[in-house]
């Protein structure tokens, strides 16, 4: 599914001067800040919540941080099964000044598992994927931090066809704020709608001839990824964002690398890969580049949720190229 956004004239595109101050934006996380950057461009900056590197699991909002979600305009962010730390403060504020990515009309999510603990399917990856009708608040995430794993995925942005929906939302949310430089705020969603339909045509190329090995990851976050380029998940070392596998589990793991179930296995940027380099010791599995999907080791910008997606691709066909 590609998300078509007008097009507008070469004139449109061209540079020209705002007309009103643009909306005080706060996003949450660094791929939220980087959809809503290239809608921006040049009238204006969001803020970022999550610092570089930080865990968003354990994330605590400082006091100005609180002051700047409840002065904003807008704030733009994933919704509360990611970040459930935000959840009482966007509660708190007016109707209008949320938009919630993850419960957009539109948005192609999938829901975890129902049951990890029994999980014995070592083929292929399992989620269930559809659009969603409507706004659905039944599978938030208990505020103390830790993902719902058997609800909701949060990771939604890992489709690009629901990054490429997203910036239409973003530009939409930002002219009815500032209606003044609505004629920007479209081109540089047409700009940034094209860059990510040539940038998911690329990575589908790139994947095509490998994708059908299959692959650990850390955690179980690859659904969405999965599920639109087509790859074959083996397993995850975690069975929940914030969780270390457990005995039973690692014993599970290291019988599947053992048997030959994957091809390769992927520790993850910022965490410790020593588990990972202990399971594939001794057996033909090959280890990875780290993979970074919600963009902790890379700088804030526009630019961080192509480098996300292409990072992720080259890592992935670098390993199961043999290279």
């Amino acid at each position: 599914m590609r998300t078509a956004i007008p097009l507008v004239t070469a004139l449109m595109l061209m540079a020209s001067p705002a007309l009103a101050e643009a909306p005080e934006v706060v996003t949450d996380i660094p791929v939220v800040h980087s959809l809503v950057s290239q809608v921006m461009g040049d009238l204006g900056a969001p803020s970022l919540l999550l610092d570089q590197g930080a865990d968003v699991h354990d994330f605590q909002l400082r006091p100005s941080q609180i002051s700047a979600v409840q002065g904003a305009d807008l704030i733009v962010w994933i919704g509360p099964e990611l970040t459930p730390w935000l959840d009482r403060i966007v509660d708190e504020g007016t109707d209008n000044q949320s938009l919630e990515l993850l419960h957009q009309t539109g948005t192609t999510i999938r829901e975890f598992e129902a049951d990890h603990d029994n999980e014995t399917d070592h083929d292929t990856h399992t989620g269930h994927s559809h659009d969603l009708d409507g706004h659905d608040h039944a599978h938030h995430a208990p505020v103390s931090g830790e993902h719902d794993h058997d609800g909701l995925d949060p990771h939604a942005w890992l489709d690009p066809d629901n990054a490429a929906l997203w910036i239409g939302l973003i530009a939409d949310a930002l002219v009815e704020r500032d209606p003044g430089n609505a004629v920007a705020y479209r081109a540089n969603a047409s700009l940034a709608l094209g860059r990510i339909n040539t940038l998911a045509d690329e990575l589908e190329e790139q994947l095509a001839t490998v994708k059908d090995q299959p692959i650990v990851v850390a955690h179980d976050a690859y659904g969405y990824f999965a599920d639109h380029f087509g790859l074959t998940i083996a397993a995850s070392l975690a069975e929940g964002d914030a969780a270390d596998p457990g005995a039973a589990r690692r014993s599970e793991l290291r019988a599947l690398l053992e048997s030959g179930g994957a091809a390769c296995i992927f520790p993850e940027a910022m965490g410790d890969p020593d588990m990972v380099t202990v399971l594939a010791e001794g057996t033909e599995t090959r280890i990875g580049a780290p993979l970074d999907p919600e963009g902790r080791g890379l700088p804030p910008g526009p630019t961080l949720y192509d480098q996300i997606m292409g990072g992720m691709v080259m890592a992935i066909t670098g390993c199961l190229a043999g290279n």
